[in-house]
């Protein structure tokens, strides 16, 4: 709920709308209960509640869910940046389809939270309220029609922990579901080149029917909440019929009243007991976007941030860093210096750190012992946007998204002109290409830049990093996959147009292409010179 505070004005606007809605309910069977022997004349006084009980209910659908879209939307930000600023490095260990069914599942279970739950059962208090109010005039009736219903508002409350378990298997079993069909289909080449599909088919339908039965045992803890609610609003009709069958003709019109305002309670009340899974249900939801957004973050932002010095020189000193507490350290007292405009090839072979190292410097992780400066300013007093400000990377998986060309290299600058974007692509020998397909910049990429050949989703990728204005480029393992003769006309364009910036090339060999103001090799956690 504190999440969903900024629409506040939204939320409370929806529940008195609802209320209201209600309320006109209330009214137009309460004044039909009272006019039921004179309805010539009480037709006339029923007019305008008649056409204003269901405007009320339009206005109220349209509130609550206009509320809860906004809640949700804001929830689905925070939720992607909490992720974000906890894994920096990647995904890693968790897995793509579980994130995905969070990301948008279980998000969109919370607004049963707002819709079935909230609104629903603030109604229905202030229902019980006013038909108290009205048969106060007699106490026996008013608890005889007003009780039953006041047991349908404790319902929710009592049935909730019953159902906690079976939505909180739901949810997970939902979670794996998600994975086992994402993760066969996100590497479908290598599944089907395994003839491995009829294994992944076996594990999605194991884990559908674990679902289906977590889902059934929600559901009927659902019909028997519903069913208790049915209950209730008929024991507050047959308390009304009983009432005025003993009290006969003197309590008739305060009977018809009774009996008027427990069919009007109905509809707020009568599956008042469901909210009970609901919240059960998206209590179940919250703690898996919880679970995930709530892990720490593997880099703390400095609580009062140093100002972003003028240079942006490089220092290790006696670096020591582990990925995780129980894996052997990548780095044990590394030293490095990376001096303005230097150009630096750093070589070693696959697990020699190449990229722990530049994970590093970009700030995606945070070493154990020692320090890292830029300028001469430690980067843990520098927040992380503003190191990336100053170093930007182009890995060897450069991710294109699937979106327009001019929006995958908006992404480093947002602001770019299409005169900045033509100048990038021109650089990264890729703009005449471009310019040859018939939508040009508003080109499609694909998911994964699936449209382009690997060579030319690189060059689309360094184009983007050229648009950055930073003074350091890290360049890892840039030409990896790409065939040998792609390979060398991409350094070639590298050297040109990475001029003037301080590079750092992670590669596990040269070509000859490469021209590096110094050499260095990574070995066994240290750098050495490369003649050592």
């Amino acid at each position: 709920m504190g999440l969903w505070r900024p629409r506040a004005t939204w939320l409370l606007g929806g529940i008195a709308a609802a209320a209201v809605a209600a309320l006109l309910g209330l009214a137009l069977l309460a004044m039909a209960g009272e006019r039921v022997a004179a309805l010539a004349a009480g037709g006339l006084l029923l007019l305008p509640l008649v056409v204003l009980r269901p405007a009320s209910r339009w206005v109220e659908r349209m509130l609550t869910h206009a509320a809860t879209f906004r809640a949700l939307a804001d929830t689905r930000v925070w939720f992607f940046r909490r992720l974000a600023e906890r894994m920096p490095a990647g995904i890693g260990l968790h897995r793509s389809g579980d994130l995905l069914g969070r990301l948008v599942a279980d998000v969109e279970a919370l607004d049963r939270l707002y819709l079935s739950a909230i609104v629903p059962v603030l109604t229905a208090i202030v229902v019980v309220l006013v038909t108290l109010a009205l048969l106060a005039g007699a106490p026996l009736l008013a608890a005889l029609v007003a009780l039953p219903l006041a047991v349908a508002l404790l319902l929710p409350l009592l049935l909730a922990p019953g159902a906690a378990r079976a939505a909180a298997a739901g949810a997970t079993a939902q979670g794996r579901l998600r994975a086992a069909a994402v993760d066969p289909l996100m590497g479908i080449e290598d599944t089907l080149a395994a003839n491995a599909e009829a294994r992944a088919g076996a594990a999605l339908a194991t884990e559908g029917a674990a679902l289906a039965a977590a889902q059934r045992r929600l559901a009927w803890r659902g019909a028997w909440a519903g069913a208790a609610g049915a209950v209730l609003v008929q024991a507050a009709l047959l308390g009304a019929l009983g009432w005025g069958l003993e009290t006969g003709a003197s309590g008739l019109g305060l009977a018809v009243l009774g009996l008027f305002l427990a069919v009007a309670a109905a509809e707020s009340i009568g599956t008042l007991p469901r909210a009970g899974t609901t919240l059960a249900i998206a209590a179940a939801s919250a703690r898996r976007l919880f679970e995930a957004a709530d892990t720490p973050a593997p880099v703390a932002e400095p609580v009062t941030p140093a100002e972003l010095p003028a240079g942006y020189a490089l220092r290790l000193e006696h670096i020591r860093f582990a990925w995780t507490p129980d894996r052997p350290p990548v780095f044990e007292d590394l030293a490095l210096e990376v001096p303005e405009g230097a150009r630096l090839a750093l070589l070693g072979p696959s697990g020699a750190g190449k990229s722990s190292l530049a994970a590093l410097l970009l700030k995606l992780a945070a070493p154990q012992e020692g320090r890292i400066t830029l300028g001469g300013v430690d980067l843990a007093n520098l927040p992380a946007d503003a190191v990336r400000r100053r170093i930007a990377c182009l890995t060897q998986d450069a991710r294109l998204f699937d979106d327009s060309i001019a929006a995958n290299l908006r992404i480093a600058a947002p602001t770019a002109p299409d005169a900045a974007l033509w100048r990038a692509l021109d650089r990264a020998g890729i703009g005449e290409l471009v310019r040859t397909l018939p939508d040009g910049l508003a080109t499609g990429c694909g998911e994964g830049g699936a449209r382009f050949s690997g060579g030319q989703a690189r060059r689309l990728a360094l184009a983007r990093v050229l648009l950055s204005a930073a003074p350091v480029l890290i360049l890892d393992e840039p030409t990896a996959g790409l065939d040998a003769e792609t390979e060398r006309a991409f350094l070639e364009t590298l050297e040109t147009v990475t001029a003037g910036r301080s590079v750092i090339l992670i590669t596990h060999r040269l070509t000859g292409v490469e021209r590096p103001t110094r050499i260095l090799r990574l070995v066994g956690g240290r750098v050495l010179s490369a003649a050592g």
